[in-house]
């Protein structure tokens, strides 16, 4: 099947809560985990893609972020979209992380707004904007691949839209 979506690459991963080191991102497996989101992102972009579409969850989705902002000076022309499941995101989180949000949005290139309130459907319809957006998944999960949430979703409905998937396994 071929992807029907632009040229881009969109990411998906695990929140802190599912991440081995939770919150710990002075952790040796968290460092290493961002060493090869910024790998693959490298990757992507000498393979000719410049637009990345980041979800704005906690989490991988901020190291990819923050992966994409930091090549910047490397990568000419590199674009970072965020896609914003509502205007609520980040309501309840704790203020450290409420600052990286507003921050990396700030330096997003692009923002899509999903859903103005939350709704149980706002993450799902993110995560679908991001694969039908993109030729191109770079998806940080647990060896095997995960088997249930919104990776899981996303993986999946990204092998149905024939997307390229790049796994990249989380250290344990």
């Amino acid at each position: 099947m071929t992807a029907r979506g632009g040229d881009a690459c969109c990411f998906s991963g695990h929140r802190p809560e599912k991440l081995p080191w939770r919150d710990d991102e002075r952790d040796d497996r968290c460092i290493m985990l961002k060493e090869i989101i910024t790998d693959a992102v490298r990757s992507v972009y000498q393979g000719g893609i410049r637009h990345f579409i980041c979800g704005m969850a906690r989490g991988c989705d901020m190291y990819f972020a923050e992966a994409v902002i930091t090549l910047r000076d490397e990568c000419p022309g590199i674009f970072l979209e965020a896609a914003v499941p509502c205007e609520t995101q980040p309501d309840g989180w704790p203020e450290e992380e409420r600052e990286r949000y507003f921050y990396i949005l700030h330096q997003c290139d692009k923002q899509t707004l999903i859903s103005r309130a939350y709704t149980p459907e706002c993450m799902l319809r993110r995560n679908r904007y991001m694969v039908d957006s993109s030729r191109v998944l770079i998806a940080a999960c647990e060896e095997g691949g995960p088997t249930r949430g919104g990776t899981a979703q996303t993986l999946h409905y990204a092998q149905t839209q024939g997307l390229r998937i790049i796994k990249i396994p989380i250290p344990v």
